[in-house]
């Protein structure tokens, strides 16, 4: 009997977050990402460099510009600004050249 109430808690507690993430879902607080889906927005990550644990340097592509950003524990500074194509010819497929 105790095995029995033990297997109705577990249901209980899914039923209520399945309950939550779909009141969220609904008032638009929470969505779905799906893991395989292409982007479609402005902005891609290219690279990341870790320089050290608080400080790495972000290749990023925006449009159709290139940003080289440095993150610290500060803020962000923006380091260079090119046009996409002139960053892209030096990158294949398998990354960097």
């Amino acid at each position: 009997m105790d095995i029995v109430r033990q297997i109705l808690a577990v249901v209980m507690v899914f039923a209520a977050l399945g309950g939550a993430l779909w009141v969220l879902r609904r008032s638009g607080s929470a969505r779905w990402t799906g893991l395989g889906r292409k982007r479609t927005g402005y902005l891609e990550p290219i690279e990341r460099v870790a320089l050290s644990p608080h400080h790495s340097l972000h290749l990023v592509r925006f449009g159709d510009r290139a940003l080289l950003i440095s993150a610290h524990p500060g803020g962000c500074t923006l380091l260079d600004g090119a046009p996409w194509r002139d960053c892209s010819q030096g990158l294949s497929p398998e990354g960097p050249a």
